[in-house]
């Protein structure tokens, strides 16, 4: 079975409920908020790497719930091969995101830590 545009759209949805409750707070005027998060009147520096850190958090969630998907997908196969390695191919994909989410963490946490320390 192939990704079609309805899965693609489905996809889309379940996305878009799941940062239904980020948008809405990031719509509040309410700065509690903002400040549990780091973004409150620091230097630029920091709240470029808290939006970083954030934006990377949301692509490792993504890439877990993609893992979480093709391994329905491979339960609910019955035995069907095209399933199988479709489901396959979403897991072994969604795995390597996973690697270079978290690759990118190490080397912005790196960068940080080493321009923290010239800095001081």
């Amino acid at each position: 079975m192939k990704l079609t545009k309805k899965h693609l759209i489905a996809s889309a949805a379940t996305l878009g409920v799941l940062a239904l409750p980020m948008s809405a707070l990031a719509l509040s005027f309410d700065t509690s908020f903002a400040g549990s998060i780091g973004f409150t009147s620091t230097d630029l520096k920091q709240t470029v790497l808290n939006i970083i850190t954030f934006v990377l958090g949301l692509l490792g969630l993504i890439a877990v719930i993609m893992i979480l998907y093709g391994g329905f997908i491979w339960l609910t196969a019955g035995g069907n091969e095209d399933k199988v390695d479709t489901a396959k191919k979403i897991i072994s994909s969604a795995a390597i995101g996973l690697v270079v989410v978290l690759i990118s963490w190490a080397i912005v946490n790196f960068v940080l830590r080493t321009t923290a320390q010239v800095t001081s």
